[in-house]
Formats: C-alpha cells, sequence, structure tokens
C-alpha cells in the first residue's frame, strides 16, 4: 500500500513573504503540527548543497503557509515519514527541475507541489480559467502557466518539466473552487489536484 511505501515527503511551495532567489530550506530538525512532529530528512538537503539556486534561509519559511497546510493531511494518510520541506522563489523551470532530479528517489519518495489556482474572480470566470491550466498541466506544458492561474506556478513548471524528461503523464483528480464549498461566488479561489503517472508502454 502506498501508505506503507512512502517514506520521504519532498514538498515544494511558492514563497508568498519573503522575496527569493532559488529555492530555501529550513534549518529545523522538525516541523511540528498538532498531530506530531515530522522529522526534516537533512541528509537530503544535504545532498543539494552544491546546488547554487539552493541555500537555507529560516525567514522564508517562517511564516510560510504553503507547505505547512500540507502536513496534517500527509500526516492523516502516511505513517511516519520524513520531510524535505523548499520554499521556491524566483527560479527557472530548470533550476527547480535540478533539484527534483537531486532528490527523486523511488517508490519510497513522494513529491508535492502546493499552489492555488485563479484568485478572486467570479464564479464561472474562475471555472474557465482553471479549465485552461487543467488542460495545460495534462499536457505537461509548463511554460505556458502564468502567475495569475497559479501562484506555485514556478514549482509546478519545474515538477512538469520533470515530468517530460521521466515521461509521465498527469491524471487530474479534481478541480473546483471555493464557490462549490462554503464560499460566497462573486470572488474565489481555485484548488485542483493533479497525480504523475508512468505512460503505459504499448506494444505493437
Amino acid at each position: 500500500p502506498v501508505r506503507e511505501r512512502i517514506q520521504r515527503v519532498v514538498l515544494l511551495g511558492p514563497s508568498h513573504r519573503v522575496p527569493l532567489q532559488g529555492l530555501a530550506y529550513s534549518t529545523a530538525d522538525a516541523f511540528q503540527t498538532p498531530l506530531g512532529s515530522i522529522p526534516v530528512d537533512r541528509a537530503a538537503l544535504a545532498s543539494l548543497q552544491d546546488l547554487p539556486q539552493v541555500r537555507p534561509l529560516d525567514q522564508a519559511h517562517a511564516q510560510e503557509h504553503s507547505l505547512e497546510v500540507h502536513l496534517p493531511f500527509l500526516q492523516a494518510q502516511l505513517q511516519a515519514f520524513s520531510l524535505v520541506p523548499l520554499v521556491v522563489g524566483d527560479a527557472s523551470a530548470e533550476a527547480v527541475c535540478a533539484v527534483l532530479e537531486r532528490l527523486w528517489g523511488g517508490p519510497e519518495t513522494l513529491l508535492v507541489i502546493s499552489s492555488d489556482l485563479s484568485h478572486y474572480h467570479d464564479y464561472r470566470t474562475a471555472q474557465a480559467i482553471d479549465q485552461t491550466t487543467c488542460h495545460t498541466i495534462e499536457a505537461l506544458r509548463g511554460q505556458d502557466i502564468n502567475y495569475e492561474q497559479a501562484c506555485g506556478r514556478v514549482p509546478l513548471q519545474g515538477l512538469l518539466l520533470a515530468a517530460q524528461h521521466h515521461h509521465l503523464q498527469v491524471e487530474t483528480l479534481d478541480l473546483r473552487n471555493s464557490g462549490d464549498t462554503a464560499g460566497p461566488r462573486h470572488q474565489v479561489v481555485g484548488y485542483g489536484a493533479w497525480a504523475l503517472h508512468e505512460t503505459a508502454h504499448v506494444s505493437t
């Protein structure tokens, strides 16, 4: 089962509060939630030391919600796992991809990219924008995603580039916005969930 197989989560999200060049990791040994403590994989972070786009910056993590919002869900769904938390600022898709390639691992590693989709449009406009973004993600065209479509476009672009290298295909799991839940529909925020799978090889 996936729950038992995954031992490490590589979690990337955009920086909302701290201007940042490249990717930043925390010097903390663990991240804490009400569900318990998650150890940081210091060995994995050490393996990134020679990459110029990666540096320690605790300030980038101090009040950044894009990573920590996922932690309780991961704790509820997985057994014990270690965490590789990276806040992403101004970086190229190639720079992010190089980091992901270094951390790629095998079946024990789960890569998670955090991002909202469109912000503060009315319900129907948001649906149209987010549907376009969804098709772009499914086509692995990260270069066509702009900041208005996804606040986490930079780490997302890096993952989609890595997905091309690894011949992965995208499955859309869900696509909706805050107007589908408890929120009003005159201003909504879009959300989606996608999974990457190995492309099935068909014999001819």
